[in-house]
């Protein structure tokens, strides 16, 4: 393959990106509103699909925010090649990681509902995937120009191994030592104790911190894997890039999607798979799904050239960020409800499927004039 077929944008990664968008901004809004009008056993299976493990295991719906982050370490090498190959400042680098880093940060205080509602006792300052995404991305990205891929497979390993013995061995404040319990894991214990307050969903009673027994997401510690998940976006971007043949690339990526798979749940015999927590197992196991999601991807599309029918993939996944903010900030309801209310008297309990149907589409509408005009936001 040539060097001008070598750095061409993929089609495979932005139909990706845009299943991945067009799980988590369209059809989750629908597929529950369907239940009780379908109100079958079988749906009632089906949307198992789309729900998070409470806690130990793994789930079609939890692979749906590492496979978000995975591509956009895909991403890094193709973006910012150019700056480790010496054509452009590191000066305009370094502003282009802080201007991200920021953005994605007040994004997703802004999407976890936090900010925008102007109380300070609201406001939370890590609790959202845009915000995984710049930790991740920022470190993932700077090991990608200042190391060699040797060196980021070992960072990655040490990362990995360091969340695991942190969890098994260190114990602070009752917390660690490891349990791998909702409430007494060593990540909880430590975003507890530094976030205070302002770890999502506490609150301030009779001036005391309350922390939500139902929350369970961490955030601090779990940083470690987070860099570790773009990381192994980053590898799979350098081996889509590199001079390799088609066939070599689709090994690879089959190749390491089943071993990454294999050792993240033999590694959970001992170390549990919990993407509450995001540990190193499950770290590897979705990791692995999202190498052999971009290994179908790539051989169908990009190897053998079926690209008709991605339009609609497109709309959402070139516009991935742009898809995921509007979903999340805006609420068409009231659109949707003036235009469409008059059929609530026919349609009873598909009501409500009726109008999260109409929301998805008007955000598929602002997206697919913003594709056809060639508008792409990036941060």
């Amino acid at each position: 393959m040539d060097s001008k077929q070598t750095h061409q944008r993929l089609a495979s990664l932005d139909a990706l990106r845009g299943m991945d968008l067009l799980m988590l901004v369209a059809l989750d809004r629908v597929v529950f509103k369907l239940q009780p009008v379908i109100n079958a056993g079988w749906y009632d299976t089906f949307l198992q699909g789309f729900t998070h493990k409470e806690w130990e295991g793994f789930s079609p719906w939890d692979l749906v925010m590492p496979l978000f982050m995975f591509m956009s370490g895909v991403t890094i090498p193709y973006s910012l090649s150019r700056y480790r190959e010496g054509e452009q400042s590191r000066r305009a680098l370094y502003w282009r990681l802080c201007r991200r880093f920021m953005l994605l940060w007040i994004l997703g205080m802004i999407c976890q509902g936090n900010l925008l509602s102007f109380d300070s006792q609201h406001i939370y300052l890590f609790s959202n995937t845009l915000q995984a995404i710049a930790v991740g991305y920022v470190f993932a990205a700077l090991l990608y120009l200042y190391t060699k891929p040797r060196t980021q497979i070992l960072v990655a390993s040490v990362l990995l191994l360091a969340f695991w013995a942190a969890m098994e061995y260190v114990i602070i404040g009752g917390y660690g030592g490891g349990d791998y319990s909702p409430q007494g894991n060593l990540a909880e214990g430590i975003d507890r104790m530094l976030l205070g307050r302002f770890r999502d969903k506490a609150e301030m009673v009779d001036g005391a911190v309350v922390f939500q027994e139902w929350y369970t997401y961490t955030w601090l510690l779990s940083s470690l894997n987070f860099i570790v998940t773009v990381l192994t976006g980053v590898f799979a971007g350098e081996l889509l890039r590199s001079s390799r043949a088609m066939r070599s690339k689709q090994n690879w990526l089959l190749g390491l999607g089943v071993g990454m798979t294999v050792v993240g749940w033999l590694l959970g015999l001992v170390h549990p798979v919990i993407k509450h927590i995001w540990t190193s197992s499950m770290t590897l196991v979705s990791s692995g799904y999202c190498f052999l999601l971009l290994w179908a991807f790539y051989s169908w599309i990009d190897c053998r050239g079926h690209r008709s029918g991605l339009t609609f993939l497109k709309v959402y996944g070139m516009n991935s960020i742009t898809a995921y903010v509007i979903s999340n900030v805006v609420n068409f309801s009231s659109v949707s409800e003036s235009l469409l209310y008059g059929t609530q008297q026919y349609l009873g309990e598909a009501y409500p499927a009726l109008i999260s149907l109409a929301n998805v589409s008007i955000v598929f509408f602002i997206l697919y004039v913003m594709y056809k005009r060639n508008i792409f936001l990036r941060v």
